[in-house]
């Protein structure tokens, strides 16, 4: 795949593309992700991006308490914030989202940094902030009608859903499974990961496999195919992003 900080930096300067052509309506208006307009969409990306420049991301350890959900953290750091101007907002998040790709790059390799549920390297961190933008883009771009067509960067997020299957398992209380994933990227191109001797598999289109891990899309309503004994559970359990 091409270097994750790269791409990381591409991802930010589409979106910030994106950003700078809403007018203050656009701002305001209802985004995809429930009860939240852009511009808290917009705020969700500052307050997390924030956290890769501070210093304390270097302790390695989980930030959020097990009894805690990510998405109820996430509205409430929301709700304190809401209400500041789209260009102020905007700036906040170039400043932030800017200076992510060089701070993660800097970290010496070995390092692991403090993410939500466990400590990351800081590649896969990378990896997260961009499925994370790209999720989140999609809550932006669609209502609104913006074309914003998958690119060849979604590999790292289809690369993360497979890599954390294990966990999306454990999430449900699920054994572990090996499933082997075969998906065609938005060129046409073929992506595989893992074993292709695995008794499941998922096949079909990679930018449906990001959506069903993102949440955006049901698999049912995908145009992927599940095979073996646990495929049908590997799409279901799905997921690009920390529960």
């Amino acid at each position: 795949m091409a270097d994750i900080f790269d791409d990381l930096a591409a991802e930010y300067r589409r979106l910030d593309a994106v950003l700078e052509s809403l007018s203050p309506e656009q701002w305001s208006r209802p985004s995809d992700a429930e009860g939240w307009t852009v511009a808290d969409v917009v705020l969700h990306l500052v307050q997390t991006e924030e956290v890769i420049t501070d210093p304390s991301i270097g302790e390695g350890t989980a930030f959020l308490a097990s009894a805690e959900t990510v998405d109820g953290m996430a509205a409430d750091m929301v709700a304190a914030e809401r209400g500041i101007s789209p260009p102020d907002l905007l700036a906040r998040w170039r400043k932030a989202a800017f200076a992510t790709p060089d701070a993660l790059r800097a970290h010496p390799p070995g390092t692991r940094l403090s993410w939500v549920r466990t400590s990351l390297s800081p590649r896969t961190l990378a990896t997260t902030r961009l499925a994370e933008h790209w999720a989140h883009a999609l809550d932006i771009t669609v209502p609104l009608g913006i074309d914003h067509p998958d690119t060849a960067r979604i590999r790292h997020i289809a690369w993360l859903a497979h890599r954390t299957l294990p966990y999306a398992f454990s999430v449900e209380g699920l054994p572990d499974a090996s499933v082997f994933c075969d998906l065609t990227a938005p060129d046409g191109t073929r992506w595989t990961f893992g074993d292709p001797s695995a008794p499941s598999r998922v096949t079909g289109p990679a930018s449906d496999f990001c959506r069903v891990g993102a949440r955006r899309l049901a698999p049912g309503r995908s145009g992927l195919t599940a095979e073996g004994p646990h495929g049908a559970d590997a799409l279901r359990v799905l997921r690009n992003y920390a529960a």
